[in-house]
This record gives structure tokens, C-alpha cells and sequence, in this order.
């Protein structure tokens, strides 16, 4: 539901602002409110939980949810909202760190790519899918419903996580000593390099997509004169090929190491960037290219987030629920660090947006190979089928 509620009320943003009588600027601090409640309650509940346990915190964070969710949407000013929007990212953070944190407790070797790239799926297509689902919900209702609709379905995933998930973190396997031994798991696995190349390399890419998210529209309606409708098929399409792409991870990682995978991916996306900026750069292309490139790059993104998660989880498999929060945690904070650059740099060009991505992927392919290495440094993790050195 967290990256789902982030931007799902975008498409309301100039009647929320109407409404509650607050200026543009203000309305989009509503967003980035959530963003760093989002990154600080994974980077608190994650590391909290190896040492509490995973049931303890996921289901008071569903119900907090779907309960701010509900703030949000009777909010009577735009000040409330601020605030309503921080805590409901901080609750929300419950359900994304502590997913990743039980499907890593509970399988392991061969098995754990693949429940990765179903997870995988949701930070990966909910953020890209949301403005459209929310464009669905204004228009039959205002922008109100898209907080109740949130807070529903918060009550739903509190439903599902009391009667289907179970504790999967023991006694016997939990961190003893309390919250500082608790978060100096964290200190270890920032100082291990792999697990910083894996971690950076996620995020540099999320930072990537973000940058499409913020500017895609701007550049195919406003530049290209493509309709609402029209931009929404294109958006759809970028979003199947990720999950496309999401899909054949999960069906390679039994028969390739996930090393190699990652590295395929990053090389994908960097290709997709680097051809977008060239094709701008003369002049050449139009929509259909640029549609095209961008196809290719988020191609290239659904592949690097379940194989960097799955890294990165096997790294950290001691303390799953901190390295689910790193993982997340960074990944997120660059994705609302790099939203507005397309902005800064304008929107009456496609190319600054090429270039924020294609400068993104660069630094994510620089992280994979001079930290991550996993074509350098066997041994680290696990030899399976499904799990190859990192």
C-alpha cells in the first residue's frame, strides 16, 4: 500500500489544493511529507524488528495506515494533511520492510529469487501504476475517495497479515541487547561492500524511474501533444514491460546466477538511457523513440530490483529486517531526492530528463562494478542455482 499511496493522489493535486485553499508548493510537500515518513519508518521499524519480532510491529503498522489514511482524507487544512501524510508514510513503511524481512526468514538458495520478484513487483509497477488508478477514482469522485479507497484497502492488509502471516522470526533467532545492539546491525552491513554495491545500485536505479515518473508526462502531453488517454496507454505499456521483465527474472534466476542478472539489467538500462540521449542529442526519434528507449530502460529497472533485493537480502539474511530497511530505505530517499531535478532542469525539452536518468544509471552501473563485483568476489554468498556469488 506505501508505494501505491505515494503518488496515487497526484492526478487530484489542483482540486486538493482549491479545497483546502494551500498553494501548489504546499500541496507537493504533502508528497514529499510522505516520502520521509516512508524512509524513516523503514530505517526504525526494520532494524526494531529483528530483535521484537515481525508480527509485533507489521500489524499495529497496517492498522495505523488505513487509520491515517483516513486523517488524510478528512483533513480539514492543508497543515493536517502535512502531517496526516508523514505518519501515514511512517505506518505504510511497516508493510514494505517487514515483506521483504519474513519472505527472506522463510525461504532461502533457489527459492528466494523467485518470492523476490513477486515483491519485487510492487515498488517496482505501484508507483508507475498509482496516477493512473487514482485518475480512475477522480473521476467519478473527488479527491477525498482516494484516501478512503487507501484506507480500505489498509483494512484489508491488516486482515490478510493477522490470518495469513505468521511470526517468522523465532525466539531463538532474534537480536538480544536491545535497540543499540539492534541498530549496530546496521553499522555492519554499511560497512560491508558488496551489500553497499548491491543497495546503491537499487537505489541509483529507483532514482532513475523516479525521474521518468516526475517528467513522463510533462514530456509526451505537453511536447509530443499526446491526450490524456494516449499518455495513459504509454504509461501502462513502460509498466507491463517492467513486469515483463519482473517475470523473466523469476524464470532465469533457476538457471543463472542472479549476479549475472543484475549486471544484464543494469547493462539494459544503461543502454535505454545512453541511446534516449543520443537520439535527442541529434535531433532524431521524436515519440516513437523516445517512447521506445524508455521501454527499454524501465526493461532494464524491472530486472535490477529483484536482483538487487535478492543480493542484498542473502547478504544480510542475519539481520534481515535492517537490511530490508537499507535496501528500502535509500532506495525511496534517492527516488524523492532526484523527482524534482526533471523540474528544476526543465520540462520543455525531453533531453534534461534523459539526462538525470542516464547520469542515475551511470552511477548505478559505476556501484556494481567497483562494490557489488559479483562476478569478483565468490564465496560471499551462497552457490545455488538461484543465488549466485555476490
Amino acid at each position: 500500500m506505501a508505494p501505491l499511496a505515494t503518488d496515487m493522489y497526484v492526478p487530484g493535486f489542483p482540486e486538493l489544493g482549491r479545497t483546502l485553499h494551500a498553494r501548489e508548493s504546499a500541496v507537493q510537500l504533502s508528497m514529499t511529507a510522505f516520502l520521509a515518513g516512508l524512509v524513516l519508518g523503514q530505517m526504525v521499524i526494520g532494524p526494531l524488528s529483528d530483535g521484537l519480532g515481525r508480527r509485533r510491529l507489521l500489524l499495529p503498522g497496517t492498522v495505523l495506515f488505513a487509520a491515517l489514511s483516513l486523517v488524510c482524507a478528512l483533513a480539514p487544512n492543508i497543515q493536517v494533511l502535512i502531517a496526516a501524510r508523514f505518519l501515514e508514510g511512517a505506518a505504510g513503511a511497516a508493510g514494505m520492510v517487514l515483506a521483504q524481512a519474513v519472505v527472506t526468514d522463510w525461504f532461502h538458495g533457489p527459492e528466494l529469487p523467485r518470492y523476490v520478484s513477486m515483491l519485487s513487483m510492487v515498488p517496482g509497477v505501484a508507483p508507475v501504476a498509482a496516477p493512473v488508478l487514482g485518475g480512475a477514482i477522480l473521476s467519478v469522485a473527488s479527491w477525498r475517495a482516494v484516501f478512503v479507497v487507501l484506507a480500505f484497502l489498509g483494512v484489508l492488509l491488516f486482515l490478510g497479515a493477522l490470518f495469513a502471516v505468521h511470526e517468522s522470526l523465532p525466539l531463538e533467532r532474534r537480536h538480544q541487547g536491545g535497540v543499540a545492539i539492534t541498530f549496530r546491525a546496521m553499522g555492519r552491513m554499511l560497512g560491508h561492500r558488496a551489500f553497499v554495491g548491491c543497495m546503491l545500485t537499487l537505489a541509483f536505479s529507483a532514482a532513475a524511474m523516479f525521474s521518468y515518473i516526475a517528467g513522463s508526462s510533462f514530456i509526451f502531453q505537453n511536447l509530443y501533444r499526446v491526450s490524456a488517454s494516449q499518455y495513459s496507454l504509454i504509461f501502462a505499456t513502460n509498466a507491463a514491460g517492467m513486469l515483463l521483465a519482473v517475470w523473466t527474472f523469476g524464470a532465469l534466476s533457476r538457471r543463472l546466477p542472479v549476479g549475472t542478472l543484475l549486471a544484464a539489467g543494469v547493462a539494459v538500462a544503461l543502454a535505454g538511457t545512453l541511446l534516449q540521449v543520443a537520439l535527442l542529442a541529434a535531433d532524431v526519434g521524436g515519440l516513437a523513440g523516445t517512447w521506445a528507449c524508455l521501454f527499454v530502460t524501465l526493461f532494464g529497472i524491472g530486472s535490477i530490483f529483484p536482483a538487487s533485493m535478492t543480493l542484498g537480502q542473502s547478504l544480510g539474511r542475519e539481520a534481515s529486517g535492517t537490511t530490508s530497511a537499507l535496501l528500502g530505505g535509500v532506495e525511496f530517499l534517492l527516488g524523492a531526492l532526484a523527482s524534482p531535478l526533471v523540474g528544476v532542469f526543465g520540462t520543455d525539452s525531453p533531453l534534461p530528463m534523459a539526462v538525470i536518468m542516464l547520469s542515475a544509471m551511470l552511477c548505478a552501473a559505476l556501484a556494481l562494478v567497483f562494490l557489488t563485483r559479483p562476478w569478483r568476489t565468490p564465496g560471499t554468498l551462497p552457490r545455488t542455482r538461484g543465488a549466485a556469488a555476490c
